[in-house]
């Protein structure tokens, strides 16, 4: 179980590491991302993003595992 959690916190710092190049590649400006700004005020919710990235990453553990 730990080496579980370790190995999700490596990757998590690894897509935070690497945010400034994945966003140029439309990243977290996909249509169905929600974002409200307002003077003073800003809400961004990645929601497509989030599919996204949990398609692509469901799809590499499976490749994996076979």
């Amino acid at each position: 179980m730990s080496r579980g959690l370790i190995i999700v916190g490596l990757i998590l710092v690894a897509v935070g590491v690497a945010w400034p190049w994945l966003s140029k590649f439309g990243l977290g400006r996909l249509p169905g991302d929600i974002r409200i700004e307002r003077d003073g005020f800003q809400f961004f919710f990645p929601l497509t993003t989030g599919i996204v990235v949990s398609i692509a990453l469901s799809v590499l553990i499976w490749l994996f595992r076979r």
